[in-house]
């Protein structure tokens, strides 16, 4: 039987985002909604990075160089080493995908030790932030620790001409969907950094079209 991968958790999460992400747009589109602004800290101390597709591992197993090597993370969400096939590893955190691969090599060596190095980052879907509309570059960017406003903004190439940047909204995917509002034009284009705010993975980042 194939190998399958428990992810309901993550599923229901991001299109619960989804479905967010799509009436926020809506909201935003109307002009309608005043939203509370977005709370300036946001920390996650306790996150842990998540592996995703088409991320890079770095496989280390002590004394046996034979068995080390860098793999790709597949689509499916699965890695293969010479003597493991299939082995799950979106969703997880280098530290456990390499007690997982202990167990699994230990069916051929005694005691194996392996360590995992993430050398590419991609990222969990559920962990990913994300920007749509009138950013310069929108796309989907790995979050890592006290990330920024600003550095999302700095990573997508800042606003459009056409961009209401003072009616963008932070729509909170680890707080179910809880739709913020960001002041992005007075931070980039004014230099406010009182505008700057922490982002959390999961975040979904609108940029409306201006109205002129």
């Amino acid at each position: 039987m194939a190998p399958s991968l428990d992810l309901n958790g993550g599923t229901r999460l991001l299109a619960r985002s989804i479905l967010t992400l799509g009436a926020a747009l809506l909201f935003v589109a109307c002009g309608s909604v005043n939203y509370p602004p977005a709370p300036v800290t946001a920390a996650t101390p306790e996150y842990r990075y998540l592996i995703g597709p088409l991320d890079t591992v770095n496989i280390i197993v002590w004394r046996n160089p034979e068995l080390s090597l860098t793999v790709p993370v597949r689509p499916d969400g699965f890695i293969s080493t010479p003597l493991v096939e299939d082995l799950p590893a979106i969703g997880r955190n280098p530290t456990d995908l390499a007690r997982d691969l202990e167990k699994a090599l230990s069916k051929y060596s005694r005691d194996p030790v392996v360590t995992v190095v993430v050398t590419g980052f991609t990222g969990a879907a559920s962990e990913q932030i994300r920007i749509v509309g009138e950013a310069t570059r929108p796309q989907a960017i790995p979050y890592r620790q006290n990330m920024t406003l600003l550095d999302v903004m700095i990573q997508v190439g800042g606003l459009t001409d056409f961009a209401d940047g003072n009616g963008a909204v932070l729509v909170r995917g680890k707080e179910q969907g809880k739709q913020y509002s960001v002041r992005i034009k007075d931070l980039i284009k004014r230099g406010d950094i009182s505008a700057n705010v922490d982002v959390r993975p999961g975040d979904v980042l609108i940029i409306p079209q201006g109205w002129f």
